[in-house]
């Protein structure tokens, strides 16, 4: 090799290792998406508002199954494996049929639908390479909440395209499938704001 010169490999960024990821600091959300090392903060109050507000109007109909069919369970910023991709969802929830009982800290059974709830720091890959990533792995259902527009969308997984089912913005009612059997008002989720009228704001 010439003095000074330098192959392919040694210019090739080096894919990061599960190691990586549990040497991240733990104030940190830390994912490996397509061999990157991907590290965000913790979400700030409006963020964890609407994540936690969501859990609990979902987990009380579907995963307890009061005034709701049960039959499911959900889980909070779980680490899912899918190949060398590890992914942490804000909230994600499985048909009960479908996880038995994890002896891993991490899933590799890809939820039956998967929330990202979408921050500045997030945003630009939650709706690229993480949406992407969650088609290929099969997936059924996503949504995706915007905690500042007051907006939520969802998607349904059709011919390994996403499709919108719905956007909801305010204090609009939520009767989206695979959660349509106990619908819910999305104002809910705005604990610290009054709900944006959604006749005011342009869809689409």
């Amino acid at each position: 090799m010439i003095e000074g010169s330098v192959t392919m490999a040694e210019r090739a960024p080096k894919a990061a290792t599960y190691a990586d990821l549990e040497a991240a600091p733990p104030h940190l959300v830390a994912e490996i998406i397509h061999g990157a090392l991907m590290t965000h903060p913790r979400p700030p109050p409006r963020h964890a508002a609407a994540s936690s507000s969501l859990g609990d109007e979902l987990s009380s109909p579907f995963q307890k199954g009061r005034a709701g069919p049960g039959g499911w369970v959900f889980l909070v910023e779980p680490e899912l494996h899918f190949g060398s991709n590890v992914l942490v969802p804000d909230i994600a929830g499985w048909r009960r049929e479908r996880l038995p009982s994890p002896d891993k800290a991490y899933i590799e059974t890809a939820p039956d639908w998967a929330c990202e709830v979408l921050s500045p720091s997030t945003e630009f890959y939650d709706r690229g390479a993480k949406r992407d990533i969650y088609a290929l792995a099969g997936v059924s259902y996503l949504w995706l909440i915007n905690p500042v527009a007051q907006q939520l969308e969802a998607f349904q997984l059709t011919a390994r395209h996403w499709l919108l089912q719905a956007t909801v913005v305010g204090a609009s009612e939520v009767k989206i499938p695979p959660f349509d059997a106990a619908p819910f008002s999305l104002g809910l989720l705005w604990p610290f704001d009054e709900p944006i009228d959604p006749n005011a704001v342009p869809q689409g």
